[in-house]
């Protein structure tokens, strides 16, 4: 299958708006990232929604998933009417099927940033310079308070640089994906974003490692992605019922069309 890749980049800018049409424009570089990882199983063509799992979401829970979904709807400009976790993958469905692949990252990240005060992270970031202490925190701090958007995880041990560190997060079974059901929202809405969100504003390299299989997901804090043309996760086909019944092909990966191709300033 041939790739078309999301690029990577290195710091970010402001998103300008013009009729409630977004054209963003970070500055993208290709990145060399030292590390490759995992091998993916290839996607079941079984649909998982007759065991999805039932969430008890808390008042936390729903503080937390309305307000991450009002920040993407208020990056879009499109609204909806629905409430809880629905209304928030509807919120995600929405930048997937309006927007081009390099912009989908993009609206993400934007998001998170009107989600998560930029002086809160700055004096994170200068707090915890990256280290075995930061990484293991990382990891614990995610366990604790992400399993909203996520669901059940778990801190794992791993080797890192011959020694042993508690910097893994097992995510038993991904909300989000199980709740869309597709690969491309999957890897464009949460794995890319969140890779560079983290990077950037924490300093601390991530690398998410979804399988598509069981979908279960690895979060690897200290680890760089493998580059774009090497990762598994971006050659994936798609459920074959995946819930975007128009897009449950090739081009339901996150995998981008030339066309699609921001200019390098």
């Amino acid at each position: 299958m041939e790739a078309n890749l999301v690029l990577s980049y290195q710091s970010f800018s402001k998103v300008s708006m013009r009729n409630i049409k977004i054209n963003t424009y970070y500055k993208y570089n290709k990145l060399a990232y030292p590390s490759t990882c995992c091998v993916l199983t290839k996607p079941p063509h079984n649909n998982h929604s007759s065991n999805c799992h039932v969430y008890k979401d808390n008042w936390f829970d729903h503080l937390a998933i309305n307000h991450l979904s009002q920040s993407i709807q208020a990056t879009t400009g499109l609204r909806n009417k629905k409430s809880g976790y629905e209304g928030f993958v509807e919120a995600a469905r929405v930048v997937y099927v309006n927007f081009n692949s390099t912009h989908q990252a993009n609206l993400v990240i934007e998001s998170l940033q009107r989600a998560f005060p930029k002086p809160i992270l700055s004096l994170v970031k200068m707090l915890l310079p990256e280290s075995k202490w930061a990484r293991e925190y990382c990891a614990i701090f995610t366990t604790i308070f992400f399993p909203w958007l996520v669901g059940p995880c778990e801190v794992k041990e791993s080797e890192f640089n011959g020694r042993k560190e508690n910097n893994v997060v097992h995510i038993k079974k991904c909300r989000f994906l199980e709740e869309t059901n597709c690969v491309g929202m999957c890897t464009n809405l949460c794995k890319m974003p969140s890779q560079l969100f983290i990077k950037d504003t924490l300093g601390i390299s991530v690398n998410m490692v979804p399988n598509f299989d069981d979908m279960s997901c690895e979060m690897i804090f200290g680890q760089d992605p493998p580059p774009l043309d090497k990762d598994p996760a971006f050659r994936q086909p798609c459920y074959k019922l995946c819930k975007l019944n128009n897009k449950h092909q090739a081009d339901c990966n996150s995998q981008i069309k030339k066309k699609d191709h921001l200019e390098i300033s």
